[in-house]
């Protein structure tokens, strides 16, 4: 489990702090923040791990009954989600959820936003300051969550945007067996080979995403050098569809299919034409080792 107490006690708990925090922002005049904040605690269903209603916030939300799970995807968001925004984060994780069990039911996912991310629109977006203290946070995290799985029990960690800056320094164990880039504007390394992991390493972009045209250079510490779904970067690539930044986990996309299938150990290379995971070639059931 994810922490050392019971997770239904720390959902409880983190249901409380989150009415608190609800309160505590309504008393201060916040009342946006405050009505954000109460469609959070989803009817007091809600299942918390983490709760942190500071400044732009923290929040690590699991969908599912992770205690059973054999399959576990954890996302990670990238720039401009907080506790404002957070909304559309949980409906990805939401969208996922629901096609993960009409395959597999002993499947979860964790909406990680457990750092503070960048502004979009910002210098601390050009630079990986934000996402090494978050690989800080994530590694650990990840370690605490791989403790109780049995054999054959697996995790995936699925990363858009900024967030694939941070996955892409998080140190990862043996229960991680595949690492999703998507919407990636780079990683920091030359190479899928000189990530800190020996998960298999995906990478895939939309044929209308954006982040398509952001010069892939780093420049001492400013950008994130090559491009994940160029052949030559070596990451497995998967069938992205024709959707834009925001549309990864959008349900009924190819992309969407795609995520779930590597989660679940569904899919091989994919492949096609165009770059690597703009294709739009089905997934297939071929089986290859871990990446090294």
């Amino acid at each position: 489990m994810a922490e050392d107490a019971a997770p239904q006690s720390r959902y409880a708990a983190n249901r409380a702090g989150l009415a608190e925090a609800a309160r505590m922002a309504e008393e201060a005049g916040r009342t946006g923040r405050a009505g954000k904040l109460r469609a959070m605690e989803a009817g007091g269903t809600a299942q918390f791990l983490a709760f942190d209603g500071r400044g732009k916030g923290r929040a690590v939300e699991v969908f599912g009954e992770l205690e059973s799970a054999d399959r576990v995807a954890v996302l990670v968001p990238g720039s401009d989600t907080t506790l404002d925004t957070y909304q559309r984060f949980r409906a990805g994780a939401v969208a996922l959820q629901q096609r993960l069990q009409a395959e597999h039911p002993r499947s979860a996912v964790v909406a990680w936003l457990g750092y503070d991310t960048p502004g979009t629109v910002s210098t601390t977006v050009l630079t990986a300051e934000r996402a090494d203290r978050a690989a800080d946070e994530l590694g650990p995290f990840l370690d605490r969550l791989s403790r109780p799985a049995g054999p054959g029990s697996q995790i995936s960690l699925l990363c858009h945007s900024y967030g694939s800056v941070v996955c892409a320094r998080t140190q990862t164990g043996p229960a991680v067996t595949d690492i999703a880039l998507f919407g990636s504007p780079g990683t920091g390394a030359d190479s899928a080979g000189e990530l800190p992991t020996g998960a298999r390493v995906w990478a895939g972009r939309g044929g209308g995403d954006w982040i398509a045209d952001v010069p892939h250079v780093r420049l001492g510490g400013i950008g994130f050098g090559p491009d994940p779904v160029d052949p030559a970067f070596g990451a497995r690539p998967f069938t992205a569809g024709p959707g834009g930044h925001s549309d990864y986990l959008k349900p009924g996309t190819a992309s969407l299919d795609s995520l779930a299938a590597i989660v679940l150990g569904t899919t091989g290379t994919g492949g096609g034409t165009g770059g690597a995971g703009t294709a739009d070639a089905a997934p297939t059931t071929t089986s290859e080792a871990p990446h090294a």
